[in-house]
């Protein structure tokens, strides 16, 4: 008998959400897949943030159903959920007064066993996120007087050391300078290629998307308007459409992944011209 293969692939079909009586994402059927990297993208109030939230469990769809390798993540028990599945939401919150490290430590939860003592393996398990996210010199800091950008890569340390295959990141750059948000995309990267991680993640940077996703999904009125690799995806017709922003995509200099560069509006500085 041959064994069953995981391939860690989220997939919705016919999925709606909401908040109360209002609708925000409505009859989406989307596959993403399984050990690439995912990014979720389109204007504000689109309704990429409540998809995510959906496929991660923490809304309850009011049609439709979400799946993790087929099986539908509403019938899994939360451990087993959580041994598969790693979540940094938007705005999270710890408790007042806990450590950086206290913090990460709550990532090993879905690890433990009753009556089981802290392991090696799960120190081993913090030390490592510390120190891949910068946070091992802040461990002893209280969460809650930590700057924007240190709190934002504390909460991924928690998501990391969960050591699940499949990661789902809620504007994981959201306060951080550009130093950082490219450390934190490098580390995405470095997270699928050399471990092998499927990661979905809403961005708002349509460059940043581009050059660091496999695979782009662009939501516009609470569907997605496009899927598939960023080059296939991002083109100028569809931002203007999405976005509402006449632009050129040009390959990106560096990467020569698709690059949105904006139309200069009218009564805007631009480009002296050379004599």
């Amino acid at each position: 008998m041959t064994a069953t293969t995981h391939t860690h692939q989220l997939a919705a079909q016919g999925l709606r959400l909401g908040y109360g009586g209002t609708v925000v994402v409505d009859g989406v059927d989307l596959t993403l897949p399984g050990g690439a990297v995912t990014a979720v993208v389109g204007p504000n109030a689109c309704g990429k943030s409540t998809l995510l939230r959906g496929m991660a469990r923490l809304l309850t769809p009011a049609a439709g159903t979400v799946t993790l390798d087929g099986a539908d993540i509403h019938r899994m028990s939360a451990r087993a959920l959580a041994r598969r599945m790693g979540l940094l939401p938007q705005q999270a919150t710890a408790p007042e007064g806990v450590t950086v490290e206290a913090l990460v430590r709550l990532g090993r939860y879905p690890h433990q066993r009753m009556l089981s003592p802290w392991s090696a393996a799960d120190q081993a398990a913090v030390e490592e996120a510390l120190a891949r996210t910068g946070t091992d010199a802040l461990r002893d800091r209280p969460v809650d007087e930590l700057s924007g950008g240190q709190r934002q890569r504390a909460w991924i340390a928690l998501a990391l050391a969960q050591d699940t295959p499949l990661l789902l990141l809620d504007e994981p750059t959201t306060f951080l300078d550009l130093r950082h948000q490219l450390d934190v995309l490098d580390l995405v990267e470095e997270l699928n290629t050399e471990a092998g991680r499927t990661v979905v993640m809403v961005l708002h940077d349509l460059g940043q998307a581009a050059r660091y996703a496999d695979h782009l999904v662009v939501m516009c009125d609470g569907r997605p308007a496009a899927a598939g690799p960023p080059a296939d995806v991002l083109t100028a017709e569809l931002v203007e459409e999405v976005f509402r922003v006449p632009c050129r995509v040009v390959p990106d200099p560096e990467t020569g992944t698709p690059l949105v560069v904006p139309r200069a509006r009218s009564g805007r500085r631009t480009a002296p011209v050379a004599s």
